[in-house]
């Protein structure tokens, strides 16, 4: 019985060994090189940005549209506004200085 525990073990083992050297690193685990050079991981990132700055400025401008109605004022919106389309931008320039280094 133990032997056959050994045995088995073994061939798990190898097939472990073989599976690890079959798949692909996850994408946090690659070199920095490596994951400049990954066109679909750019391309992932950047297409965030096409969602992200419209995303943030009508969510900005949503916000303050409600705050508009709330509180019965009609300049909130303006500054929701301004502060989703900098938020948007803050984004950007951390997307690409991320993949600058």
């Amino acid at each position: 019985l133990y032997f056959r525990f050994r045995r088995d073990q073994a061939k798990f083992t190898t097939r472990q060994k073989r599976a690890r050297l079959q798949m692909p690193k996850p994408p946090d685990q690659e070199s920095p090189e490596e994951q400049k050079r990954s066109f679909w991981l750019q391309f992932g990132r950047y297409s965030q940005l096409a969602f992200t700055l419209p995303a943030a400025t009508i969510a900005g401008w949503f916000l303050g549209s409600l705050l508009d109605r709330w509180l019965h004022t009609s300049w909130i919106s303006i500054v929701g506004l301004l502060l989703g389309i900098a938020a948007g931008l803050i984004e950007l320039l951390r997307t690409v200085s991320r993949d600058m280094r």
